[in-house]
């Protein structure tokens, strides 16, 4: 699944950020804006470019949460599972939406890249629970029937996009 890298790009990051070191973070979350992940592609590119090591690169990749080495989908689904949006059923959601795209816990993203689906421990905004973000847009007081009329509504949206 891993997608064709332009170095071209991952140069306009290094000189956005003038080729510092320091700054390996932040280059390496507008690398992952780019492509919704770290290409492993671009560890090599960016330890030559920066006089860093891989390994050290791939440390602050693996160290943050924050980065992800897989490909992530078009819309990633982040669904609550804190105190209060599992207390109000924030299960039965994620389970609806893993039965919809046949994924797993193991299996986290569509193969055609269009969804992701993950769990996270608080959203914070637990007096809406249950609650779900898409790319970060809060759905609040979800149901597993609410959560399938919005993978509808995605699937349609990115129809639409092509």
């Amino acid at each position: 699944m891993e997608e064709t890298i332009n170095f071209e790009e991952i140069d306009e990051i290094l000189e956005k950020y003038r080729y510092e070191p320091s700054s390996i973070i932040a280059i390496l979350q507008d690398t992952q804006a780019k492509y919704r992940y770290l290409p492993k592609a671009a560890f090599g590119y960016l330890s030559e470019k920066l006089g860093l090591s891989t390994a050290k690169i791939y440390s602050v990749a693996t160290f943050y949460e924050n980065f992800s080495l897989e490909p992530k989908g078009k819309y990633v689904i982040k669904i609550c599972d804190g105190t209060a949006c599992h207390v109000r059923k924030s299960i039965p959601i994620l389970e609806k939406l893993r039965h919809e795209l046949n994924l797993s816990e193991s299996k986290a993203t569509t193969e055609d890249l269009l969804f992701t689906v993950e769990t996270v421990s608080c959203l914070g905004a637990c007096g809406l629970a249950p609650v779900l973000t898409v790319n970060d847009k809060v759905y609040p007081a979800m149901t597993p029937d609410k959560a399938r009329e919005l993978l509808a509504q995605l699937r349609e949206e990115n129809q639409n996009a092509c």
